[in-house]
């Protein structure tokens, strides 16, 4: 027992150090190639060669990389082929070569397939020992997740939460605490800060009015989750019709810069947490001020980060949208009359929540990022995000273990996030045939 108790404590202590250093040196590279960008605003026209470069990276290395997140999932709900070890480096160099471009991407996707393969890593080096990998490749996915924002208590409970809809289990919280603790520890010895938030606004701790306001925009929230998880499906949908395969990222490269050029700006590229010195703009910090986010930046920055990440360029969707929600906040707290900064408080964590289904795991990075104070608020806006996104998700693996309250299935062989998918798809295309032939 307690040759087993050290073998798992060495492994957790392998996967944390290694996690939070790659984690270091990713996000030290992003806010090296973010700076580059702005200071060579014409790399975005290099943007559909990026994707290229990406496209052939995952062609030549990649085998089942390409799944990404979703494999991660995959592999711990059925273990099979498991998580390659290429997986890191080829996501991180894909991130980086689309944050350099302008691409619209986050950052947590990438953090969680370091973790995942590094996990894989580790538990190959035990493979004559007792390790229980599935926990293992769930303890990679809090330290990637803690370590990347700097929220180790969220990241150990969205580890644990986003695998299954209705579903939670706890005999793996302590390995995925340790690991989250620690990655984001070994990542902080690297100097690496991380972007702080403050709600400047004091409101009642209970005001049923405001109860009310938040519960509203909470289900706003969540069909703002529901709108990107099905737009970024069907773009996806949509560019896997392009018969040559290599043209879908310059595709999706052209409608970017087709889209700055009419917008006229570059407030939807790239990260978007905020601006550098003297440059104005949209951005996540900017949508905490006291004035209101331009009232369709949260619509813009959905469409700009639905085709990047559809089309194949690399990145994660929680980053967006954060500025999503936090922007859309923005414009509901000046519609409704409550605080804005408290309001973009509230979109930046629930449009996640309704996103990945992950409602108590975004409450809690509320409290981590914003402090306990709105704590009820929190979990009122995450709650009604959750419940009112459907049964979507950003994650096609994520099962559905139970409906949510509400929302019954109508389809009760639905397992997964992927075939309710599969079949708004099929519904989509027999609709439109038959739109056709009405049309002749």
């Amino acid at each position: 027992m307690l040759k087993k108790l050290l073998l798992h404590s060495l492994a957790l202590l392998l996967l944390s150090a290694i996690t939070g250093s790659v984690i270091a040196l990713f996000l030290w590279l992003l806010d090296t190639v973010t700076h580059f960008r702005f200071q060579h605003p014409w790399l975005l026209y290099l943007l559909p060669l990026g994707g290229i470069l990406v496209y052939y990276l995952y062609q030549l290395w990649g085998k089942n990389s390409e799944k990404g997140n979703n494999l991660i999932i995959e592999e711990i709900h059925a273990p099979g082929g498991g998580v390659p070890r290429r997986m890191a480096p080829l996501v991180l160099a894909g991130t980086i070569i689309t944050h350099l471009f302008g691409g619209s991407a986050g950052r947590e996707g990438t953090a969680v397939q370091i973790g995942g393969s590094t996990a894989s890593l580790v538990s190959q080096w035990f493979s004559n020992h007792v390790i229980n990998k599935q926990v293992l490749l769930m303890a990679g996915i809090a330290a990637g997740f803690g370590a990347v924002f700097g929220t180790p208590f969220a990241g150990t409970i969205f580890a644990v939460e986003v695998l299954a809809l209705g579903s939670f289990t706890f005999s793996p919280l302590i390995p995925c605490l340790v690991a989250a603790f620690l990655a984001d520890f070994v990542c902080s010895l690297y100097h690496i800060h991380h972007t702080h938030y403050h709600i400047s606004s004091i409101v009642t701790r209970i005001n049923g009015w405001l109860i009310f306001k938040v519960a509203g925009a909470g289900i706003l929230f969540g069909f703002t989750a529901f709108l990107f998880a099905e737009l970024t499906h069907g773009f996806k949908y949509l560019f896997q019709r392009i018969p040559v395969k290599w043209l879908i990222p310059a595709v999706g490269g052209v409608m970017i810069i087709a889209l700055t050029w009419l917008l006229q700006t570059d407030d939807y590229l790239g990260l978007g947490v905020q601006k550098p010195p003297k440059v104005t703009g949209i951005s996540i910090v900017g949508a905490f001020g006291p004035a209101h986010a331009p009232w369709l930046s949260w619509w813009w920055k959905l469409l700009f980060t639905a085709i990047t990440l559809s089309c194949g360029m690399k990145g994660g969707e929680v980053t967006p949208l954060f500025f999503i929600g936090a922007t859309l906040g923005s414009v509901l707290g000046s519609l409704l009359g409550v605080p804005v900064d408290l309001m973009a408080a509230l979109g930046f964590i629930a449009v996640f929540a309704g996103a990945t289904n992950t409602p108590i795991a975004c409450t809690i990075m509320g409290i981590e990022l914003f402090g306990p104070y709105y704590t009820f608020y929190f979990a009122i806006a995450c709650g009604a995000a959750y419940l009112s996104s459907g049964h979507i998700s950003i994650y096609s693996s994520q099962q559905i273990q139970h409906p949510k309250l509400f929302n019954r299935r109508r389809h009760g062989h639905e397992t997964s996030m992927a075939a309710g998918f599969q079949r708004r798809r099929q519904f989509t295309a027999k609709y439109i045939s038959t739109l056709k032939q009405l049309l002749r």
